[in-house]
């Protein structure tokens, strides 16, 4: 049987920050041609920000200085490093995430996921860097697939809708010999738990398919009354399935990807800071590599919008990832 749909695997949420400075909702979906079939995967997530609005600076998907996988060394600080902005060209936020994700189907409409992130951000301003890596904060969620209509020719459509948790598992109060914590969007944590739902329509036509995935989180606050204000993601992929090889063992799934979010940013103490808010629309290709179970997912998105602000632009993200899908014909429950 032919399935033609994406494997839904949610956002992190905010795994590097509360600033959320980085992906509000780091999101990611691979092409699967394995549909309910639980597996694991491990993905890199590379976003940065880079370049001020306001002084006319273009931003650069590799600011001077960066790395676009790792940054050596994963834990410095400059003595000098301050979190502020003061229009250097320079500057640059960067946060890569190194994920290990597990899915696993109760049913043939209910699933489980677990994410547990290895976090690792870097960040210049005014010429002084900062750089601190560290396990991140754990999201766990349930899907239920509400529609499932997969078994028919030609037409076929799929509507998951579930929710979860992010939970505080990061260290977010790290410190230099001082005692002067490093800036809270820079830790491996956020010290927050959030809440979240989605909702993901994917619909297919012969080897042609399109992919909706909307999400809305709420975070609590932290011991140091830090949070994030309400924020919403919305994700779109065009895929085209392409089958190679001897009894189709090969599958290429190339797509148009198009990722857009939106919060107001920090808060403290239940007030609204006006610090890294973001508005941002991105768009880009992927594409997708099926060999029997195992598979190799790769996106590239660069910004069509981003709202001005007195913050480093969004400069894009990349997201590479390998995974294996088990041959799962039995459940837990009918």
């Amino acid at each position: 049987m032919n399935q033609k749909f994406l494997t839904l695997l949610l956002p992190a949420l905010l795994l590097a920050t509360a600033a959320c400075a980085c992906d509000v909702c780091g999101c990611f979906m691979g092409i699967t041609p394995y549909d309910n079939q639980s597996g694991f995967s491990l993905m890199h997530r590379y976003r940065v920000f880079n370049g001020y609005q306001r002084y006319g600076q273009q931003p650069q998907f590799f600011p001077a200085g960066s790395r676009p996988f790792f940054s050596t060394p994963l834990s410095h600080v400059d003595d000098d490093f301050r979190h502020s902005h003061k229009g250097d060209a320079s500057d640059y936020e960067i946060f890569r995430v190194m994920e290990l994700r597990g899915k696993f189907f109760l049913s043939k409409r209910v699933e489980l996921n677990a994410f547990l992130p290895y976090v690792m951000n870097s960040a210049r301003a005014n010429g002084a860097t900062l750089n601190l890596a560290g396990v991140g904060d754990v999201t766990v969620f349930a899907g239920y697939h509400l529609l499932r209509n997969i078994e028919t020719a030609g037409v076929q459509s799929r509507l998951i809708v579930g929710g979860g948790a992010k939970l505080p598992t990061g260290n977010y109060q790290r410190r230099n010999a001082e005692g002067r914590r490093y800036p809270a969007l820079n830790q491996p944590g956020t010290g927050t738990t959030d809440g979240f739902v989605y909702a993901n329509y994917i619909g297919s036509y012969r080897n042609l398919g399109l992919s909706l995935n909307s999400s809305y989180r709420r975070a609590s606050r932290n011991a140091l009354a830090e949070s994030l204000a309400p924020s919403i993601t919305t994700f779109a992929n065009l895929f085209y399935r392409v089958p190679l090889g001897s009894g189709n063992q090969w599958q290429l799934y190339p797509s148009a990807q198009f990722f857009y979010e939106k919060t107001k940013g920090e808060t403290f103490e239940g007030r609204r800071t006006g610090e890294h808010a973001m508005n941002n629309a991105l768009l880009g290709p992927g594409l997708d590599v099926y060999y029997k179970n195992f598979s190799l997912n790769t996106s590239f998105q660069l910004p069509v919008y981003t709202a001005t602000t007195d913050h480093p632009a969004s400069a894009g993200r990349m997201v590479v990832a390998v995974g294996y899908s088990f041959h799962q014909s039995n459940y837990l429950l009918r």
